[in-house]
């Protein structure tokens, strides 16, 4: 896999920002060391990483708030760390978008391998794109440019990341088919996610607030389904 990827170093301490860097540095990884969440916005605006580790507890706008934030905008992988050994503290990070969290003090090793791991998924999800046999599917108003990754709705382009493309995907190839939240996460996330399932709820909450009208309906204690049948 090529390593020549930018990761952005997010964390109030220096010693750990540089001992981070320092063991990225070794796998070939591109690095910037940021001491705050207003730096990082400023990275994202200018220069975006492939990939965030990033610290909860940061002077001014904290990690959980940086996480929504960019999650809302796009896929790239974050990794968590913290202090807090809570679950809940796990739990809120996992579902406000994180793809990983990691309890300091941490094994920097460790950290690189997962760091490795997600960058691998983010490049699998990719393919799913990449590789799909068709260019176009369309369900009803709805209608998705596979290869160049574009989303229209009622003939009016839509804004996505890749997680909420590759979510619309599944459900537009398999219409008024249920499925289970574990589907959802193995075919958007891969078979090595472990985080909640709650994750799913949250992608397509975004994704409604995106494009209000997208008949992607919640099936009662089972999971959810895109409808072709439901007025628009």
């Amino acid at each position: 896999m090529n390593t020549n990827y930018f990761i952005a170093v997010v964390d109030d301490d220096q010693h750990i920002r540089n001992l981070v860097e320092a063991y990225l540095q070794k796998e070939n990884y591109r690095t910037v060391g940021l001491g705050s969440a207003e730096e990082a916005w400023t990275l994202w605006q200018t220069n975006p990483p492939d990939m965030w580790v990033l610290d909860i507890m940061l002077p001014g706008m904290d990690g959980y708030e940086f996480c929504k934030r960019i999650r809302y905008e796009v896929e790239t992988p974050i990794i968590m760390i913290s202090a807090r050994d809570n679950e809940v503290d796990k739990i809120l990070g996992l579902e406000l978008g994180s793809d990983d969290y990691m309890v300091k003090p941490f094994s920097p090793r460790e950290l690189v391998a997962r760091i490795k791991r997600q960058l691998q998924r983010t490049y699998r999800a990719n393919l799913l794109v990449e590789e799909a046999p068709s260019n176009r599917i369309e369900i009803g108003q709805l209608q998705l440019l596979l290869e160049e990754r574009r989303v229209f709705w009622q003939g009016e382009e839509m804004e996505l990341t890749s997680k909420e493309f590759v979510m619309l995907k599944v459900f537009a190839e398999s219409p008024n088919r249920a499925f289970t939240r574990d589907e959802l996460l193995t075919l958007v996330w891969g078979d090595d996610y472990f985080g909640s399932d709650r994750a799913i709820d949250h992608l397509i909450k975004r994704i409604r607030k995106k494009i209000e009208q997208v008949p992607i309906e919640a099936v009662w204690g089972h999971g959810y389904r895109l409808r072709t049948d439901r007025s628009e």
